[in-house]
C-alpha cells in the first residue's frame, strides 16, 4: 500500500512539475492526457478513486485517534501500537499528499486551459484588430482619393460655370446685335417703301406733264 502510493506520489509530482514548467512539448503531452482522462468515464473514476482515497484517509485517522487513546489509557503504547501508529501515520500523510496534488494538479489543468483559450482568444482579436487596421487605412485611402475628385469636379464644374456665364454674355450680345440688325432692315426696308412710293408718284407726275405736253402740242 505504501509503496503504491509513493509511486502514485512520484507520478503526481512528475505531472504537477511538467504543468509548471514548460520543457519541450511535454506540457502540451500532459494537457492532452489530462483531457482525455476528462473526458467520458474519466472523471467518475477519478471521484470514485478519491472517494475512496477519502474513506482510508479517515479510517487511518481513526485508527490513529483510537491507538493514541489506548496509548494514554494504559500510559505507554506497546511496540506493535508504534509500529501501526507510525503506518497509519505515513498512510494518512501520503494520501493527504496524494489527494492534494490531484486537486492541485486539477485546478492547474483547469487554468491553463482557460491561459490558453484567452491566448487563442487574444491572437484572434489581435488578428481582427489588426485586420480592422488594414481596412480603416483603406477606408482613408479612398476617403483621400474621393476627397481629390470631388476637389477636381468642384474646379471642372467651377470652370464650366464661368464659360457658360461667358457663353450667356455673348450670347446676349448677339441677340442684342440681331435686335441691331433688324431695327437696321426695318429702317431700310421702310425707306426702301417710301422711295417706291416717292418713285411712283414720280413716274406719275412725268405721265401727267407728258400728257399736258402732248395737249398744248395739238
Amino acid at each position: 500500500m505504501i509503496q503504491l502510493l509513493f509511486l502514485v506520489l512520484f507520478a503526481e509530482g512528475i505531472v504537477a512539475l511538467l504543468l509548471m514548467v514548460k520543457i519541450g512539448p511535454l506540457r502540451e503531452l500532459v494537457m492532452k492526457g489530462l483531457d482525455q482522462v476528462k473526458m467520458g468515464k474519466g472523471p467518475a473514476t477519478v471521484k470514485t478513486i478519491a472517494g475512496t482515497m477519502s474513506v482510508i484517509l479517515l479510517s487511518s485517522v481513526t485508527s490513529i485517534l483510537k491507538i493514541q487513546n489506548k496509548g494514554a489509557k494504559l500510559g505507554t503504547m506497546t511496540p506493535m501500537d508504534q509500529v501501526l501508529w507510525r503506518t497509519h501515520l505515513l498512510e494518512t500523510s501520503l494520501m493527504g499528499f496524494s489527494l492534494f496534488l490531484g486537486f492541485l494538479i486539477d485546478r492547474m489543468h483547469h487554468y491553463l486551459q482557460k491561459l490558453n483559450r484567452l491566448r487563442g482568444n487574444a491572437g484572434a482579436s489581435k488578428e481582427e484588430f489588426e485586420k480592422l487596421q488594414k481596412e480603416r487605412a483603406q477606408l482613408k485611402e479612398k476617403e483621400e482619393q474621393a476627397s481629390k475628385e470631388i476637389k477636381l469636379l468642384q474646379e471642372q464644374i467651377s470652370t464650366l460655370t464661368g464659360d457658360l456665364k461667358k457663353l450667356k454674355l455673348e450670347a446676349e450680345e448677339k441677340d442684342k446685335k440681331v435686335e441691331t440688325a433688324e431695327a437696321h432692315v426695318l429702317s431700310l426696308q421702310k425707306q426702301a417703301a417710301d422711295l417706291l412710293l416717292e418713285y411712283d408718284r414720280l413716274l406719275e407726275d412725268n405721265q401727267n406733264l407728258q400728257t399736258q405736253a402732248l395737249g398744248f402740242r395739238g
